[in-house]
């Protein structure tokens, strides 16, 4: 597996796991796990534009404020497209934060059984065991339109960037 020393910066630097994807590469497959402890394809999602929020733990400040944000455009798309945030919390930590927060327009995923989708999107913090903190805009045929990995988790992604490649997905 490729490895990017010193790509992330959590409490020093870090390595990541995975290829660096960019816009043209096909958006991988990955099997990620839901709230309900069943098994969720990024493939399930096929023929819809994607949304791919990662998050290294939903219970901290600067996830609060990037899941919250996509949950608020979420809801202004509608079913245009799906959003999804994916992290290596366990699913009923999830679950609860969802509940917390009122999330209610996005999906929220968890990597924590086999970290393949890190490993697949190049978001994998190997040696803690989470995810660092990325953006990714897929179409509707599978493309990766846009993909932004974040320097440091205390960042927060280009917001207007991401949305401005989903407007131009969407048409």
């Amino acid at each position: 597996m490729t490895e990017r020393p010193n790509a992330f910066n959590f409490y020093g630097p870090r390595a990541l796991s995975g290829p660096e994807l960019k816009p043209g590469d096909h958006a991988p497959d990955a099997a990620l796990t839901n709230s309900k402890f069943e098994t969720v394809r990024i493939t399930d999602f096929a023929g819809k534009p994607l949304v791919i929020s990662v998050v290294p733990s939903l219970d901290t400040g600067v996830c609060t404020r990037q899941t919250l944000r996509f949950n608020q455009e979420a809801a202004a798309i509608g079913t245009q497209a799906a959003f999804l945030t994916i992290s290596a919390d366990l699913p009923f930590a999830q679950a609860r934060w969802c509940g917390v927060n009122n999330v209610a327009n996005m999906y929220t995923f968890s990597d924590h059984r086999t970290m393949a989708f890190g490993a697949a999107y190049g978001t994998l913090v190997d040696d803690l065991r989470i995810e660092s903190r990325a953006v990714f805009v897929v179409d509707s045929q599978g493309v990766v339109r846009y993909a932004e990995y974040v320097p440091t988790a205390g960042q927060e992604p280009n917001y207007e960037a991401v949305l401005d490649a989903l407007r131009t997905t969407l048409g």
